[in-house]
């Protein structure tokens, strides 16, 4: 995923590009494998546009989602966080140090599904937790159970 990319998806949706949009999807496209939250990109943004609030980057990561451009995952344990990987897939989310990895698996054919069963799907969400290999370093330790 490019800068353009979401540009291009920004403008299909009507929505204008403005300074503080295309620094917040600049910043998202550098950290996007780190599914960022919306404090992460405030802190990288603000780095390069000083005047920028936290609630416009709430605001404008709100309207991303709402619009498709991208997802919001929301948890109860943690602060929510963003991807640009709209496709269908499985989170793998470390317990220790809460990196989120994207996991890709046919199970998640929507399209076959859909025409199989009628059903149309707007929405999946399927999440494994665990440890991350650079966490699992520990497990000799007894640090976990």
């Amino acid at each position: 995923m490019t800068t353009e990319f979401f540009i291009e998806k920004l403008k299909a949706k009507g929505l204008k590009l403005t300074r503080q949009r295309l620094a917040i999807i600049e910043a998202f496209v550098a950290k996007a494998a780190l599914h960022p939250s919306a404090n992460f990109l405030y802190q990288e943004v603000k780095k390069k546009m000083k005047g920028i609030s936290l609630s416009t980057v709430y605001f404008t990561l709100n309207e991303l989602s709402r619009r498709g451009i991208i997802h919001t995952l929301d948890f109860d344990k943690m602060e929510n966080r963003h991807e640009g990987n709209t496709e269908a897939h499985i989170h793998l989310i470390c317990k220790q140090c809460k990196d989120i990895r994207d996991y890709h698996s046919l199970l998640f054919d929507t399209k076959n599904i859909e025409g199989k069963t009628g059903f149309r799907i707007t929405e999946t969400r399927f999440e494994y937790h665990g440890y991350c290999p650079h966490c699992r370093k520990d497990d000799h330790k007894g640090l976990r159970k």
